[in-house]
């Protein structure tokens, strides 16, 4: 039989081209993103002691805990940022590098509030993930959650990758215990214990969020059933900026005003027809109150669109908010029978 040369090499030629389409379409944004953050992704390992009470000793003894968590390096020089509740109480934190580098970090500062803290490696030269724009999320584009679930970062040195899309930006928790969380992210990106602290990073391989909670449903070893969320990287990198600046964050504010709550009979004697809010009793001279034409007797109804009844819930609705020293908030006031509006600047103590 006569071997047609000629078509053998057309066979050969699109059997070739064939088996490098196959190839090459396994490569995509995915992996791409995955292979350029990657680097720049730490496993964090702390050291933790804890106060405890003995019921056999009138002193209190103090234990230590191994905890892990993940962290992500933002630039050249060695800086890191997890979550505050990853580092809290550490006293010896080892942060370990795709390859297995390991260095010992310092904490630069931490804000409980928020849970974010914000480290230090010794050195130069680092990895890091390149910064992306929280502010400019798009509902369902897909985004990969990296980190060290579990420890498992530490079996081969690098870091475990999850991809999902983003479900849902701008969720609003509030107060929950001694934190805040505000504008959060919601991905099905699976993050499961010990992904804490490390990166939410878009299709671009750019950091947007910081994984710091998960819904479990009915079991809290559930782990994760695809409710995650992330602090967004434009609020983290505000409150980063102020920790290495300062060390911490300052929220301490003066609004320069006394009150007492607003009764129902007081209501009715003002002709004031809701029960909230609570009456000015004194200003202080050139303070914020004053700076915004506050008077006495005045009615405080609302700040930023929220009731009040007492000046307490002023102060623990700027703190859910997480507002700073020369902030501008809007109260709604009650004067006179006209309800006004003003707007207060808050000054630092």
């Amino acid at each position: 039989m006569k071997i047609d040369k000629k078509k053998l090499i057309i066979l050969f030629f699109f059997s070739a081209l064939h088996s490098q389409n196959i190839e090459s379409s396994r490569q995509n944004a995915i992996t791409a993103a995955i292979k350029n953050a990657s680097p720049g992704v730490a496993s964090i390992n702390v050291t933790q002691v804890k106060r405890y009470t003995n019921p056999f000793s009138f002193y209190d003894q103090l234990r230590s805990f191994e905890t892990s968590g993940s962290g992500v390096v933002i630039s050249p020089d060695g800086y890191l940022i997890t979550n505050e509740h990853v580092v809290e109480n550490a006293s010896k934190i080892i942060v370990t590098l795709p390859g297995g580098n390991e260095y010992e970090a310092e904490i630069v500062g931490e804000d409980q509030i928020t849970d974010l803290a914000l480290l230090k490696l010794e050195g130069d030269d680092f990895p890091f993930v390149k910064i992306g724009n929280s502010d400019d999320l798009i509902i369902g584009e897909w985004v990969i959650a990296l980190g060290n679930p579990y420890g498992l970062f530490d079996v081969n040195q690098q870091p475990t990758a999850t991809v999902g899309i983003v479900s849902a930006k701008d969720m609003d928790f509030g107060q929950q215990g001694s934190k805040v969380f505000q504008g959060m992210i919601q991905t099905d990106a699976a993050i499961n214990s010990g992904n804490s602290g490390g990166p939410l990073v878009n299709s671009k391989g750019e950091i947007i969020g910081i994984n710091t909670f998960i819904f479990t449903g009915s079991s809290s070893r559930q782990g994760s059933i695809g409710i995650g969320f992330a602090i967004p990287i434009n609020r983290a990198l505000n409150i980063v900026k102020e920790l290495r600046t300062k060390g911490k964050v300052v929220r301490g504010f003066n609004l320069g005003i006394r009150g007492q709550s607003l009764d129902s009979r007081t209501a009715r004697l003002l002709n004031i027809r809701s029960s909230n809010g609570f009456i000015i009793v004194q200003i202080a001279p050139n303070s914020p109150a004053e700076k915004a034409k506050l008077r006495y007797m005045d009615v405080v109804l609302s700040i930023e669109g929220q009731e009040v009844s007492s000046p307490k819930d002023i102060y623990e609705i700027i703190t859910v908010l997480d507002l700073r020293p020369g902030d501008r908030v809007k109260l709604k006031v009650w004067r006179e029978g006209r309800i006004i509006d003003r707007y207060l600047i808050l000054d630092s103590l």
